[in-house]
């Protein structure tokens, strides 16, 4: 595929579970890659801090089976090496502008925590740029700033490309952020560590069609 083709792909995704393996509940990756993928997801992110590739090669192959864009944390190099349809970079990761130097055909995610992040990842060509973390969550013990919903309202009205959210977004919470117009929505453990991965992907996947069709 081609970036723009890739881009429609994205633009029809809704829940964007991203995978780590300590956060799989002692069940293997591969095994939770499945059932999101049986659940309906359209987007996976692989995120493997520990072995980055490991799991690579695999989730490349499962992916196409089911016909889902796949995602590497962190690293363009990898994102190239297996084929993966884009990278999401943080930080303290290749900036955005050099990423699509040397990935011009991926998709290219950033982590933005402000409205002035947002705007430097989309004038230097993100495909999207990620809103978080919205509320606390387990997966970053170190952070103690939350932007809350209502950085959704003020972010996304000046973003020309798409966004998700992240960041605590669970069952008794995901309405408020579908109610501040977010639709492509990333989680981790909601997902990862329920003790039915695919029943809880339809579940989070219909409550946010639902909002999309009202909306």
């Amino acid at each position: 595929m081609n970036l723009t083709q890739r881009e429609k792909k994205f633009a029809e995704t809704n829940i964007y579970p991203v995978i780590t393996p300590e956060f799989c509940a002692g069940r293997s990756p591969l095994d939770v890659l499945e059932s999101v993928l049986k659940g309906g997801a359209k987007i996976v992110q692989l995120r493997d801090k520990a072995d980055p590739e490991r799991y690579a090669s695999a989730f490349r192959k499962t992916s196409d089976k089911y016909g889902a864009l796949l995602m590497i944390n962190d690293s363009v190099d990898l994102a190239l090496r297996y084929n993966a349809d884009g990278v999401h970079l943080g930080k303290t990761d290749l900036s955005v502008a050099e990423a699509r130097k040397r990935a011009p055909e991926l998709l290219i995610g950033a982590s933005a925590h402000n409205l002035e992040e947002a705007l430097a990842a989309q004038e230097a060509g993100a495909s999207y740029v990620n809103i978080g973390p919205i509320f606390p969550t387990r997966t970053k013990p170190g952070v103690k700033t939350f932007l809350g919903v209502q950085s959704i309202r003020e972010i996304a009205p000046h973003l020309r490309i798409p966004f998700t959210v992240m960041g605590g977004i669970k069952l008794d919470n995901i309405r408020k952020v579908l109610k501040a117009g977010a639709r492509h929505i990333a989680m981790i453990t909601a997902i990862t560590q329920a003790e039915d991965v695919e029943g809880t992907t339809r579940e989070f996947i219909k409550l946010i069609e639902g909002r999309s069709k009202t909306a």
